[in-house]
C-alpha cells in the first residue's frame, strides 16, 4: 500500500507523489505476496489431498462406531443397524430381526456401499482391530452358535463345524445327517445370528 508522504518546507506541508520506481517496487511486492499466498493455498490443498489418500475404509468406519448405518451388500441386500465393531477385514452391525436385535458379521469385501459413515476417520488403536474373519468365526464355532450364512447363491442356517484358512464348513441345522457345506470366505456376504 502506498502512502503519500508529507514533508515540511518553510512552514507549509507539501505532499509528494510516489516516484515511478516506488510504484514499480510496490507492484512487484504485491505480486510476490500474491504468488506466495497462492503457493500456500496450493500446498495446503495438496497436503489435504495427500492426507485423504491415506485414510482407509476401516478408519472411516471406526469413526462411525455407535452410529446407525445402512450397508449395501454386493448382491444388493440392504442391512440397517448400529455399527458395533470394525476390524481390518470385517465389521459387526447390530440390526433388527423378526425376534428383536440380531448381530451381523459382515466381511468388508462384501460391502458395496455405506450410508451414514460421516466424514471423519479414526486410526486403529486396539490390538483386536487386526483380528481376521477366521478368528471371529472360530469363536462362533467354539460357542456352538446357530448362524445364518448368506452367500450370493443362498442362505443356510446351521452351526459352524470347522473353520479353515479361507473357508468354513457349515452343518445343516435341519438335517444333522447332511454333510457340512463348505463356504469360501470370498463368497460370504454376512454371518448373522439365527
Amino acid at each position: 500500500m502506498l502512502v503519500r508522504r508529507r514533508t515540511w518546507r518553510k512552514g507549509c506541508v507539501v505532499e509528494e507523489t510516489p516516484t515511478r520506481w516506488e510504484l514499480l517496487f510496490a507492484d512487484l511486492e504485491a505480486r510476490v505476496a500474491a504468488e506466495e499466498a497462492l503457493e500456500r493455498e496450493g500446498a495446503v490443498a495438496e497436503l489435504t489431498r495427500a492426507e485423504h489418500a491415506s485414510i482407509s475404509t476401516t478408519d472411516r468406519l471406526r469413526a462411525a462406531v455407535g452410529a446407525p448405518l445402512r450397508l449395501e451388500l454386493l448382491d444388493g441386500e440392504l442391512l440397517d443397524g448400529r455399527l458395533r465393531r470394525v476390524a481390518a477385514t470385517w465389521l459387526l452391525l447390530h440390526g433388527r430381526g423378526p425376534r428383536g436385535g440380531v448381530q451381523h458379521l459382515v466381511p468388508l469385501s462384501a460391502v458395496a456401499g455405506v450410508l451414514g459413515a460421516g466424514r471423519h476417520a479414526e486410526p486403529s488403536t486396539a490390538r483386536s482391530d487386526g483380528l481376521g474373519l477366521g478368528t471371529v468365526l472360530r469363536g462362533l464355532q467354539r460357542d456352538r452358535a446357530r448362524v445364518l450364512v448368506r452367500t450370493p447363491a443362498s442362505s443356510t442356517t446351521g452351526r459352524i463345524a470347522r473353520v479353515g484358512a479361507d473357508h468354513l464348513d457349515l452343518g445343516d441345522a435341519e438335517r444333522r445327517d447332511a454333510p457340512p457345506r463348505l463356504v469360501p470366505f470370498s463368497a460370504v456376504l454376512r454371518v448373522s445370528e439365527a
